[in-house]
């Protein structure tokens, strides 16, 4: 049952569950104050600290609904330097913003993106802002709790079973597995795409959903390599299949970067792997790091990898020599959904905010 390592830990987790299952009783009960709003708002979250694919999944439902609806997205705008609201626009700087919801506003350049810790507040921003707004999508926003969304989407990482998981500090849930049923739908992310559909019962019967839940699994789709500054080779010129007798320097500050790894050792035959942590401030010494690993690997061809997320916070060293600036690239994850249920999925989140327009609970 115990990590020897952290098993001091453990007693401080029941004391965390403690306070965050009292917590969540009075908000279920009614005793604290929760504040809703006449626009439909879509919270994605999760129960654990990352790592569950939480980005590709809002650029998806992001991309879905700004087809047909006015969009805007708030995101507290995680290891940002500054505090008060902000309009996060494609000039914008991670310290200034994060690095997620710069990544989000350079893609989607026609969706306002906004960053606020109290997330009521910042929807009253917004719609002071731009009262036009016609769905909003809360990032990481379920165990806010002050804020009841319309809609609530869990996201839950194949390969770290929450039953097999520990509260905080111990492990690295935010909050008990039971609170599960606050979603409106589960989505069973980073699912191997090899998944039998056996498997997939298995797994959903340890979860142990409720009849009014939509589950659906989805796996991650790594995409062909962009150009981290404006000098390199297009992505569409580059050939992976002729990497296989190449090497990469792998540079990732994210929370859990074995997949991407195992993905890239299919193609290099040479790969060293700079792991920092998630959402990782990158200073000169790191950069010196990189550099020396580079020069160092010994195959004919070489290229420096990383993902998109980190490519926010890399790309403000421009200080960096041409030859190391032309072989840095990043790699963009996207989603796939498994057992054709994309369709259905789609449908449930266009009909949500074309029907709710008060924000009432469509379980």
């Amino acid at each position: 049952m115990f990590d020897n390592k952290n098993v001091l830990l453990y007693p401080l987790s029941v004391i965390y569950g403690m306070v965050t299952d009292i917590r969540n009783f009075l908000y279920n009960a009614g005793a604290l104050r929760t504040e809703e709003f006449s626009i439909p708002v879509i919270c994605i979250g999760n129960l654990t600290m990352g790592g569950t694919g939480k980005t590709p999944h809002a650029e998806y439902i992001t991309a879905l609904l700004s087809k047909n609806f006015r969009v805007a997205i708030l995101s507290r705008g995680y290891k940002r330097k500054t505090r008060d609201f902000n309009i996060v626009i494609p000039s914008s700087s991670a310290s200034q913003s994060g690095d997620e919801p710069l990544q989000i506003a350079r893609k989607f350049p026609g969706v306002m993106v906004a960053v606020e810790r109290n997330r009521v507040k910042g929807i009253k921003k917004i719609l002071e802002l731009r009262p036009d707004t016609e769905v909003i999508i809360l990032d990481d926003g379920f165990q806010h709790r002050r804020l009841t969304p319309g809609f609530s989407i869990l996201l839950y990482d194949y390969n770290k079973p929450v039953s097999e998981d520990h509260l905080l500090p111990y492990g690295s849930l935010r909050e008990s597995r039971y609170n599960i049923r606050r979603a409106d739908i589960i989505l069973i992310t980073k699912t191997p795409e090899s998944i039998s559909p056996i498997q997939q019962r298995l797994f959903i019967s340890r979860i142990e959903k409720l009849p009014y839940q939509n589950l659906y699994f989805t796996a991650i789709k790594y995409k062909k390599p962009v150009p981290v500054f404006d000098n390199g080779p297009s992505a569409i010129n580059l050939d992976w299949n002729s990497f296989a007798d190449n090497g990469a320097v792998l540079v990732t500050g994210i929370a859990n970067p074995g997949p991407l790894e195992v993905h890239l050792k299919k193609t290099f035959s040479k790969i060293i792997h700079l792991s920092f942590p998630d959402h990782h401030n990158f200073i000169q010494a790191d950069m010196d790091k990189i550099s020396n690993s580079w020069n160092e690997l010994d195959t004919p061809v070489k290229y420096i990898l990383t993902t998109e997320k980190d490519a926010v916070r890399l790309r403000s060293f421009t200080n960096l020599e041409e030859k190391i600036k032309s072989a840095f690239y990043y790699i963009p994850v996207g989603i796939e959904f498994l057992n054709e249920s994309k369709d259905e999925f789609d449908k449930i989140i266009n009909d949500y905010v074309r029907r709710n327009r008060q924000n009432d609970r469509i379980s």
